[in-house]
């Protein structure tokens, strides 16, 4: 089931919402079984058997968290090899389910020996809801997750708001919240909140993300199948994607925390304007920050941090941002994007210290950072055509056109029957001015908050709703982090 569907939209979420707040008022603990019935119904509804899974993984990590917490008392041996083992176990089903068939294509490349791939349907959500638990499971060994709630954890775990994908939680983000006696209350001014949350990252989804797909697929088709493209549709091509990727999943998240808002339950920000980052280390402040803390908290620290000098640094970097690409997915253009990030943070990180000694010209300057905005959303829109590229022979079609070797001419849209170049430009320049200019959706909430609920608001974003509704009609398409 999609958040940008009529059956979600229209019938499960009203549903949802007002069975929590009506059973809610005579058992908290009913209301929270409730919350857990619907999420598994809706990571259901795309494929029941898939629940089994979810659910088998959700009750071997509440055991082994249990288990974990009384041994660090003293009442199990070994607590730190119960945790390795139940991360390896995780780890395995997740690597089975994602990467078997990566692996067997990338030994059959390299060997010649033709196996045959595994027929194996990828589970929706299974890199987030494993991930969470991963989490969990480290935080009960250092001391930090306590509660062992069955009902909350698996409610922590399932919850649909974030299940599919993302935000990646902490127990003490979410787990605390449902045993709030407020949670169960209807607050007015966050669901008008949520509300209106949910509106705009609808927009973004159906009225911006979907119509830049149109320019985006067809491009990238054409240089995965090998056909060249010259200056202008490569850039139309890795600008679409670009900003049909920034506004998915923007919107994704937007829906995930007005969604939430709903029910009372405050969702971690996860999207903060990263195309205004002025630097790669403050876009990945910005992007898909819930990942980017669970990399560096779980991965990057324990190898180390910067605790050993600048050129391990550097090896726990690189380390760290491959196995993130690889996150993303079984393709070696998903490593290579990482390896590519890991070198941009290298040199973000050596720039720093040495401009803090010369002192960059420009520096506090507006035109400075004009600049340094510029140069990283460059730097982050040639990482996005290896990012979507189906093939490494694509991506570097792609990035060929870009500059410039391939030709250019300004009919190069309408001779492949893409579209108007104009149309295009025109589309990509409003996205910027969204993407650069304007507040982001936590903004535009945070100052309606702090102003009087006002009728000319509920209409504009009723407007806005409606409009949506209407644009669902011709497409309803999953969103882009569906497949990670």
């Amino acid at each position: 089931m999609l958040f940008n569907s009529y059956e979600f939209i229209l019938v499960f979420m009203p549903v949802v919402v007002l069975v929590f707040f009506l059973v809610g008022r005579a058992s908290h603990v009913l209301a929270a079984t409730w919350l857990c019935m619907a999420s598994l119904f809706f990571y259901g509804w795309w494929n029941p058997k898939f629940v089994a899974l979810l659910v088998a993984s959700i009750g071997f990590n509440y055991a082994a968290g249990y288990a974990i917490g009384p041994a660090k008392g003293g009442r199990m041996a070994a607590p730190k090899l119960l945790l390795i083992a139940a991360i390896a176990a995780d780890l395995a089903v997740l690597g089975y389910f994602k990467y078997a068939n990566f692996f067997i294509s990338s030994v059959d490349t390299l060997t010649g020996a033709k196996l045959a791939l595994l027929d194996i349907v990828l589970p929706l959500g299974i890199s987030f809801f494993t991930f969470t638990q991963i989490a969990f499971l480290v935080d009960v060994y250092r001391g930090v997750a306590t509660e062992y709630n069955f009902m909350h954890y698996l409610l922590f775990v399932s919850y649909f708001p974030h299940l599919i994908a993302g935000p990646l939680l902490h127990h003490k983000q979410i787990m605390p919240q449902f045993a709030m006696t407020r949670t169960y209350a209807p607050d007015p001014g966050a669901i008008v909140s949520g509300l209106t949350m949910f509106t705009i990252g609808l927009a973004k989804k159906v009225l911006v993300a979907d119509n830049l797909a149109g320019y985006a697929l067809p491009l990238f088709t054409l240089a995965d199948n090998g056909s060249e493209l010259r200056l202008i549709s490569a850039w139309s091509g890795a600008l679409a994607y670009s900003f049909q990727l920034y506004f998915d999943f923007s919107g994704y998240c937007d829906m995930a925390i007005g969604m939430s808002l709903l029910l009372g339950v405050r969702l971690p920000v996860n999207f903060n304007s990263p195309y205004k980052a002025e630097s790669i280390i403050e876009f990945w402040r910005r992007w898909h920050m819930t990942l980017a803390g669970f990399l560096r908290d779980y991965l990057y620290f324990p190898l180390g941090g910067n605790r050993r000098g600048p050129r391990r640094r550097h090896v726990n970097i690189m380390i760290t941002m491959l196995l993130g690409g690889l996150w993303h997915g079984a393709s070696w253009t998903f490593v290579l994007w990482g390896g590519l990030h890991g070198v941009y943070l290298m040199i973000n990180h050596i720039w720093r210290e040495r401009s803090s000694r010369i002192g960059p010209p420009l520096a506090g300057t507006a035109l400075g950072r004009v600049a340094t905005i510029a140069i990283t959303f460059l730097a982050v829109v040639i990482g996005w055509v290896i990012f979507r590229a189906q093939t490494l022979e694509g991506a570097m079609i792609v990035l060929r056109g870009m500059t410039g070797l391939a030709g250019a001419s300004l009919n190069e849209l309408s001779d492949i029957q893409v579209g108007s170049f104009p149309v295009l430009a025109l589309i990509i320049s409003a996205c910027a001015v969204m993407a650069f200019l304007c507040p982001n959706s936590q903004e535009i909430v945070g100052a309606l908050q702090r102003r009087q609920p006002s009728l000319e608001a509920g209409l504009v974003f009723g407007m806005l709703a409606g409009i949506c509704l209407i644009a669902m009609r011709s497409v309803q398409s999953e969103f882009l982090y569906f497949q990670f």
